[in-house]
């Protein structure tokens, strides 16, 4: 991506420009929905034992509350970008809305596991629907050299959503029980609806029709690759391991074969011929597992070892999401100036090093000193994000927007469960000191992050990049 730091009258114009009554409306009613989908992803987790109790259910069952949640999501993300590139990214994202709406409700209402495990299921396709154009949407309300802003709002809401989680379920817990947690949605869910419906801008549609067979091909895939890693982790009979991993990969190359020679296929693979594009979805894939070892074996760490509570847990997870909630805003606007290879490795290498740096944290670590490490990792994650981001959405066409943001969410999504499920294999294999084990792999997976971000530097993308951002302007 060309580096705007060369185009220094119109970059800077942007940075000091305030947001357009239009974009601000805009941004609400996506803020709003997104902060909903990516909140229930992380909720759960944190009354997983409660929901057990209250159902009946045993700890290993009641794991298909979060597993159901995530398999819908990561399976029909792509097919809801293609959609909504052929039927407008505004009405997949309202009818996304809609849907968790109302699955939320009958998760309030679930009497049973299976009951809320499918209304689960439901609730992240509506979470899909909304996750997979949001950033479409966002390049659609900010022109090329304001998208930066967009971004960095989008990643504070995503990344901050995520952190706060345990701290949200908790405090809503010690106010009343479970269904709560779902109830809640339901006026908030109204709300960015209102907003959305006279806000969000209507985009070009794409002219090719949507390939129901893919789409199938595509749940498949998906479905099967995190059944199979979800299972692998857990030391599931190896079996059912197998199977799953053979319908991935047969149904991976059936998906390939079906697609060869669109024009826009449902896995854009055609966009990964982009270095820029590929070493973007790499290095946000690195770093969002790192942040899910961390987000997943920190709260126990904090329990198990340190004794906090589970509110005192949200609470010591915190500085994370609110040095996010400084940094992503401001790398968003860098970015509009500077190359996301440098912002990005940047803010990946100094992760890395917050990461590490809690690996290291003594057993009788003091507030203050796991409030610095967790600041300096949210320092890194929140300086990566925006800028990685922009440079996902600048370097496809405009017509492949849609894909470009499902792609965006699915490499988010398959981060966060590889990273999951590493805690749990951490676990398996070191026991008492899982945590650290999970923690130091978290080091790794951001350093290599910081190296694929860094390469973009290095990618001759200039003439590419100039091109599509005058087709753009």
């Amino acid at each position: 991506m060309q580096n705007n730091a060369s185009q220094p009258a119109s970059a800077a114009a942007p940075l000091d420009t305030p947001m357009t009554a239009r974009e601000k409306r805009g941004m609400a009613a996506i803020m709003i929905a997104v902060s909903l989908a990516t909140l229930d992803t992380a909720i759960a987790n944190t009354a997983l034992p409660n929901i057990a109790a209250d159902l009946n259910s045993t700890p290993a069952a009641s794991v298909w509350i979060i597993n159901a949640y995530q398999l819908a999501m990561v399976a029909t993300l792509l097919p809801f970008a293609a959609l909504g590139g052929i039927l407008g990214h505004r009405r997949i994202y309202l009818a996304g809305v809609v849907v968790f709406i109302v699955s939320s409700v009958i998760c309030a209402m679930a009497w049973s596991l299976p009951s809320l495990a499918a209304a689960r299921a439901l609730q992240g396709i509506g979470a899909s629907a909304i996750m997979s154009v949001n950033t479409a949407l966002i390049s659609a309300i900010f022109p090329i050299h304001r998208l930066g802003r967009g971004v960095g709002l989008n990643a504070l809401v995503v990344g901050v959503s995520f952190a706060v989680g345990p701290t949200v379920a908790s405090v809503i817990l010690s106010f009343g029980s479970w269904p709560w947690l779902f109830a809640v949605n339901l006026p908030i869910g109204l709300l960015a609806l209102a907003i959305a419906i006279p806000s969000l801008p209507k985009t070009k549609r794409s002219d090719h029709g949507f390939d129901p067979v893919a789409a199938i091909l595509n749940v498949i895939t998906f479905a099967s690759l995190i059944f199979a890693l979800g299972e692998g982790v857990q030391r599931a009979p190896a079996k059912y391991v197998v199977a799953a991993a053979i319908v991935f990969v047969i149904a991976f190359v059936l998906l390939l074969r079906r697609e060869r020679g669109h024009p826009a296929p449902m896995l854009p693979v055609d966009l990964f011929k982009r270095p820029m594009f590929a070493l973007s979805t790499l290095t946000a894939i690195c770093s969002f597992a790192a942040q899910g070892l961390a987000f997943v074996s920190l709260p126990f760490y904090f329990e198990h070892v340190l004794g906090r509570s589970p509110v005192e847990t949200g609470f010591l997870l915190t500085p994370w999401s609110a040095v996010v909630a400084l940094m992503a805003p401001i790398a968003g606007r860098l970015s509009d100036r500077y190359p996301p290879g440098l912002l990005g490795g940047i803010g990946l290498a100094i992760m890395a090093v917050g990461m590490a740096s809690l690996a290291l944290m003594p057993a009788d670590a003091s507030v203050l000193n796991i409030g610095i490490r967790m600041a300096i990792c949210g320092a890194g994650f929140g300086f990566f994000q925006s800028p990685n981001l922009k440079a996902l959405m600048a370097s496809a066409p405009r017509e492949r927007a849609g894909g470009a943001s499902g792609v965006v969410a699915t490499a988010r999504l398959l981060g966060q469960a590889t990273g999951a499920a590493l805690v749990a294999l951490s676990y398996s294999i070191a026991d008492s000191h899982g945590p650290t084990l999970a923690l130091a792999l978290g080091a790794g997976f951001a350093g290599a992050a910081a190296v694929a971000s860094g390469l973009r530097l290095v990618t001759p993308q200039s003439a590419d990049s100039a091109a599509m951002q005058t087709a753009r302007k």
